[in-house]
């Protein structure tokens, strides 16, 4: 009774048996590359077909089988491509190769046609099983040769075939390397150099390079003339007739081309100066690594791109080299001006910052031009003016009569004077103003009025810089306050003008007062050297107390952490305050040189730099920690095991100026090395994580109604971004309401 089924499970049939005859279903288990087994006997193509075409419509919809038949998914009727997908090339030889695709087909059919014949003649069944297998195997790696568990098909030569898999996978394959991305026309590569005279949207472009790409124009009753000009000079290497017909320009035919060009035919140029040009970086991971620049001919063989602009493109002059793409068409050329010129870009989409700014020593020498003491003749003023290719007339306010006290100012004379502020106020809008602090001020701990008294607060007014030092706060890449303020009050191209001027004047004032250090800049005298060592000797103290303590089971634990990680972090912070305690004695000694100057004005390097190399190194350190791998209990065989002293787990105690141990440089070089590999390791897994955060996020756009929606029209935010704030058009994330309320401090009632 107890096991007679009930009428509820009589109509709910049980898993493993058939729906509709109850029979039950036998294990199917898959065996690589390509066979199938029901309990222990093999199953065939065709009993699987003929299963496949049992199973009715309406079930293959309650299985989710959508489109289609599942017997189609057996082959009965090969498809054999055209020709076109399958090309043969002539060798040298004048002999015939066929494509990897045709090798495969005659494969296919040879062993087809002879198991054909085999079973017309009855062969006996294991030579029938044998060819029936040789011609699953051709088949399965005419589709992807990688199959797990069957082996490469293989050329004589021993070179592995390539299936359509392998043609349409992978980056080499169809799909990433024809389709997303492919080699194109018009385009050129070479390596980048310096140039900082040249404009932020301008790029040189050798003559070599210049004479190969070409712009099409279209000859009209107009531009005739013009046009018969350029190709008598030489500088057409194409004529297109109006049958489609293109002819290479020479010598021999140019008179005959000359005497028949006319309306409609069309010209494709050499490049000229101004032509606008697409240049782009390598990886291209935002949309500044590629943009709108105009064309400057120049002799040899680099293209010149001014250091102002290297930020967006991530790039350097140490060999890095850069694409330039030319425009075809009208429509091309206006929409890279409108949405990829350099000025309508340089606000960044990432922190709404400026991303085009001065750098290095552009930086440099607008700081020390803009300090209190740079006093110019204003014959040099007019010479700096010149060279940063200004056309203004010099302040008529002459310079306060103040004499610098000792170093800084250029020789002039009495009477005919001009501040470097009042030659750098030459370069703003008469509208502009602004306070701030500099970078230099802002990494100070004082009261407002004491950075005031140092000359840290820039204050604009009416266009006149009044007090303060320009440096990176003011007009660098990311910080440019300067920069966002000239863009939003005058515009992109005024901004761009300032960026070039100020450029060309910060190197132009280098030029004539002379930049340098030297090794004597990092000199310490005998009572900071003392300071030095006696520091670091407390803090390596401090590090062999912790030992003894945690040997004599003294030392209190860290929260977390075993005795020994505890031990191992009260080291790494002792010796770290010491390295920290010999940097303000550093920055107390090393002062008013040009390495100074480049630190304070940041434009490059840093405290931390400095005392690196002047007085400590400081700890090294392998995945964050103090360094411990090498031998048994010991890093060398030079140390006692178990040793857990600074100088044994990589301390360097001293500075690359005083020279390290052969230890300390051993320390020294397993630290860079681990930079060298982190740094590598990680470019490609960024690299691959960013592929991959594209190709899921391509479908998504901002729709009219301020909401992200992807292609299928779901919603994934109700307002970009959460704020409805493009970064390219606000101030670091803000828009012009969100400032003003920031900056209204409301006072709530007291209760």
């Amino acid at each position: 009774e107890e096991d007679r089924p009930t009428a509820m499970e009589e109509t709910i049939p049980q898993p493993g048996t058939c729906p509709h005859c109850k029979a039950k279903q036998k294990k199917v288990q898959f065996v690589k590359p390509y066979t199938y087994y029901e309990g222990k006997d093999e199953l065939t193509a065709m009993t699987i077909r003929e299963r496949f075409e049992k199973l009715s419509d309406k079930d293959l919809k309650r299985i989710g089988f959508i489109g289609g038949r599942p017997e189609w998914l057996v082959l009965t009727l090969f498809p054999v491509p055209p020709v076109t997908m399958r090309p043969s090339i002539t060798l040298e030889g004048g002999e015939r190769s066929e494509d990897d695709l045709t090798h495969k087909l005659v494969d296919i059919v040879r062993i087809n046609q002879s198991l054909k014949e085999n079973i017309d003649i009855g062969a006996p069944q294991f030579i029938i099983s044998d060819l029936w297998e040789l011609v699953q195997y051709h088949v399965s790696t005419y589709f992807d040769n990688e199959l797990t568990g069957a082996p490469l098909a293989r050329h004589r030569s021993g070179r592995a075939l390539k299936g359509i898999i392998q043609r349409l996978k992978a980056k080499e394959g169809r799909i990433r390397g024809n389709l997303l991305g492919k080699r194109v026309n018009f385009s050129a590569r070479t390596v980048i150099s310096p140039d900082p005279r040249i404009s932020i949207n301008e790029v040189g472009v050798p003559l070599a390079v210049a004479s190969e790409l070409t712009v099409p124009v279209t000859v009209t009753a107009l531009n005739l003339k013009e046009v018969k000009e350029i190709v008598s000079s030489g500088k057409v290497n194409y004529v297109l007739r109006p049958d489609g017909r293109r002819i290479k320009v020479m010598a021999e035919n140019r008179e005959e081309l000359l005497a028949n060009i006319g309306p409609e035919w069309s010209a494709d140029r050499q490049l000229q100066d101004g032509d606008v040009v697409l240049f782009n970086r390598q990886p291209s991971l935002h949309r500044v690594s590629m943009m709108a620049h105009r064309v400057k001919l120049m002799d040899s063989r680099t293209f010149r791109l001014t250091p102002s602009v290297c930020f967006p493109y991530n790039a350097d002059f140490d060999g890095d080299e850069m694409n330039l793409h030319v425009p075809q068409s009208e429509e091309a050329r206006a929409e890279a001006l409108l949405l990829m010129d350099v000025q309508n870009n340089l606000i960044s989409p990432k922190f709404g910052g400026p991303v085009v700014g001065l750098d290095l020593d552009q930086i440099s020498g607008i700081a020390l031009l803009t300090r209190k003491k740079t006093i110019l003749s204003r014959e040099q003023a007019a010479q700096l003016l010149a060279a940063a290719g200004l056309d203004v007339a010099l302040p008529e306010t002459p310079a306060e009569s103040t004499r610098p006290s000792g170093g800084g100012g250029v020789s002039r004379q009495a009477g005919r004077e001009v501040t470097g502020k009042q030659l750098f106020s030459l370069l703003l809008p008469a509208k502009l103003n602004a306070t701030y602090e500099s970078h230099f001020a802002a990494k100070l701990e004082l009261p407002r009025p004491q950075k005031e008294a140092l000359d840290g607060v820039v204050v604009i007014k009416d266009g006149q810089l009044l007090s303060g030092v320009i440096d990176k706060a003011s007009v660098g890449a990311e910080k440019g306050k300067l920069i966002m303020k000239i863009k939003t009050l005058a515009g992109g191209q005024a901004a761009r003008e300032f960026i070039d001027t100020a450029g060309r004047l910060g190197i132009a004032y280098l030029m004539l007062r002379g930049f340098s250090i030297g090794i004597s800049d990092l000199d310490l005298p005998p009572e900071a050297h003392r300071q030095v060592a006696a520091l670091i000797e407390a803090s390596q103290q401090e590090a062999l107390g912790l030992i003894e303590k945690h040997a004599a089971g003294e030392l209190p634990g860290l929260p977390g952490l075993t005795s020994l990680a505890s031990l191992e972090a009260q080291i790494m912070n002792a010796l770290a305050n010491g390295v920290s305690k010999v940097s303000e004695v550093v920055g107390e000694h090393v002062k008013g040189n040009d390495l100074m100057s480049m630190i304070d004005s940041g434009a490059k390097g840093s405290l931390i730099n400095t005392t690196q190399m002047a007085a400590v190194v400081g700890q090294e350190t392998i995945l964050g920690k103090r360094i411990k791998r090498g031998y048994r209990k010991r890093t060398l065989s030079h140390f006692t095991p178990g040793d857990l002293s600074p100088g044994s787990h990589g301390f360097v105690a001293r500075g690359f100026k005083q020279g390290l141990t052969p230890f300390e440089l051993f320390w020294n070089i397993m630290n860079g090395r681990e930079g060298l590999m982190d740094k590598s390791l990680r470019t490609r897994k960024s690299g691959y994580l960013q592929r991959r955060l594209v190709n899921a996020l391509q479908d998504l756009k901002v729709s009219y109604d301020l909401s992200v929606r992807n292609a299928a029209g779901g919603i994934v935010q109700f307002i970009a971004g959460e704020d409805g704030v493009d970064p390219t058009k606000s101030a670091w994330g803000k828009v012009a309401w969100q400032e003003a309320a920031s900056e209204v401090s409301v006072k709530r009632p007291a209760k």
